[in-house]
């Protein structure tokens, strides 16, 4: 039997240097995509990590993302997954800088 996979998108605008949860997972879901936009006058460092079990697991740390531009995180079709109850969250060293897009495909089974 063939399950249907639920797409969906998830955004946050202008989040600054307060850890920004942009998603929590509800069960086993995928990760296919997250783009990250800086919408600040300068240059912006960026962490995006997943918090589970009380730690942060950093995907990227520190990265730089000039003024106007943006880097997406996820690309070749790789992927990761979520279980349930991971927060996927995004942070800038700049107060009300950064735009995320991150597309997921939850209820994987």
């Amino acid at each position: 039997k063939q399950m249907a996979q639920d797409f969906e998108r998830h955004i946050a605008r202008a989040t600054g240097t307060s850890g920004a949860t942009i998603y929590t997972a509800g069960g086993d879901d995928a990760v296919v995509s997250i783009r990250l936009t800086n919408i600040h006058s300068a240059a912006i460092a960026v962490d995006c990590f997943v918090t589970t079990g009380g730690n942060d697991y950093y995907l990227i740390k520190g990265v730089s993302i000039p003024a106007a531009s943006s880097l997406e995180l996820i690309d070749g079709g790789s992927r990761f997954v979520l279980q349930n109850s991971d927060a996927l969250k995004v942070d800038t060293d700049t107060a009300s800088s950064l735009d995320t897009w991150v597309s997921v495909i939850s209820d994987i089974s």
